[in-house]
């Protein structure tokens, strides 16, 4: 007669503690000896209790190794909440502009006034020109600048004090905004707006056709690298057959790897070199990285299909294609789009940031707008893609309500 098996014995108190006190020796031992950074003893001092609790207490293996895992990646990436504390001052002239000293103000008026000299000076010289026929890169008659001290002369006699004030002071004002920063109050004019509007249409242009592209290859590519579809289109039954298809699967699998294995943004600075400057660029970055992405969702959710709608179709003596498109395709349709819709709104965003590099869209004019510190136009932008992503999604979410 077979011995019963008894309760499992609980594993002794005093071999949990092995791995904590290897973890606390190892991390003084590595910073005091070795003078090591404390994030960096700590990682593989838990790295190191975690191996040794395999043997001791396997409960605590797995903690241990992911207590290494996140001490080890918060010193790589320099994770210190305190830097956000320390520079809140900065973050909120940063956000909402500051005041300017009285020395400040002082060199913004000193610098009104130049300006204002130079724009009148500038209006002399056209009147001058105008005068003579001439073009800026014509030759200019010996006297010319003569001419123009007089005519600028001239324009500011013409000006009452008023007059000269209000120049100076709209010059002041710009110089004043510029100084101060700050991404509030936003930019309201109207030809602004259109301007910014224009170019995140652009930006949604460039979304549509790459995802357009993207899916209209990676749905049937998609059957390649799944074993159920391509055990439906290949239904041989021989070593080679089989081979086959592993390896059919296996390198098309590699192939979206590649495609989305690259940022979008280092996609489209491949193709800005290749093609040149343009929309077009972004397009083609986008189609290879949502390819290589949705073509791994839509393989992944044709081997989760069931099983038996399949085997009806192929019962009734249906091809194969017939029985993709009739026992596989419907089951998937859901995901597939959904996923599609999901990935159209993630490259609206994507695209945004391609101009960055000249792959056209609104990142172009953002990377202007802040290169010249004009921080309320990006805001204002900033804001329109926010708006026009929030009607994306709700248009997504109805398509996704109504036909899936």
């Amino acid at each position: 007669m077979a011995e019963s098996i008894g309760p499992k014995q609980p594993i002794p108190v005093w071999r949990f503690g092995i791995p904590l006190l290897v973890l606390l020796a190892l991390s003084v031992v590595l910073s005091v000896a070795f003078d090591m950074n404390a994030g960096v003893a700590v990682a593989i001092a838990a790295a190191g209790a975690g191996v040794v609790s395999v043997f001791s207490a396997p409960k605590f293996a797995v903690p241990l190794l992911i207590l290494a895992a996140l001490t080890w990646s918060a010193q790589k990436s320099d994770l210190s909440p305190l830097t956000l504390v320390h520079n809140r001052e900065r973050a909120s002239e940063y956000l909402f502009g500051r005041s300017l000293t009285q020395e400040e103000q002082q060199r913004v008026d000193q610098q009104a006034e130049r300006t204002t000299r130079l724009s009148l000076r500038s209006e002399a010289e056209k009147q001058v020109l105008d005068e003579l026929g001439l073009t800026r890169n014509d030759k200019k008659p010996v006297d010319f600048e003569q001419r123009a001290d007089q005519r600028a002369e001239q324009l500011r006699s013409a000006l009452t004090g008023d007059e000269w004030n209000k120049r100076v002071h709209r010059a002041a004002s710009r110089a004043a905004h510029e100084r101060r920063g700050g991404f509030f109050p936003l930019e309201t004019s109207r030809k602004s707006i259109m301007l910014y509007l224009d170019s995140t249409l652009e930006t949604i242009a460039i979304a549509i056709w790459g995802t357009l592209i993207a899916f209209v290859l990676a749905l049937p590519v998609s059957l390649l690298a799944s074993k159920c579809s391509l055990d439906i289109l290949s239904t041989g039954t021989s070593f080679f057959h089989r081979a086959l298809r592993r390896i059919g699967a296996f390198l098309t699998r590699r192939g979206f790897d590649s495609c989305r294995g690259f940022n979008e943004f280092v996609l489209a600075l491949i193709f800005v070199a290749v093609i040149g400057l343009g929309p077009f660029a972004g397009v083609l970055a986008l189609a290879v990285h949502t390819f290589g992405v949705l073509g791994k969702v839509f393989a992944d959710a044709i081997d989760t299909i069931r099983q038996g709608e399949v085997e009806g179709v192929l019962a009734s003596g249906a091809p194969s294609v017939h029985v993709i498109s009739y026992g596989v395709l419907p089951q998937v349709f859901p995901i597939i789009i959904s996923q599609t819709l999901l990935r159209f709104e993630s490259n609206v965003r994507s695209a945004s940031v391609l101009g960055l590099v000249g792959a056209g869209g609104v990142g172009f004019l953002i990377d202007a707008k802040l290169k010249s510190y004009q921080f309320q136009e990006v805001a204002t932008i900033m804001l329109i893609i926010i708006i026009i992503v929030s009607i994306i999604d709700f248009g997504c979410s109805w398509i996704v309500k109504r036909f899936v």
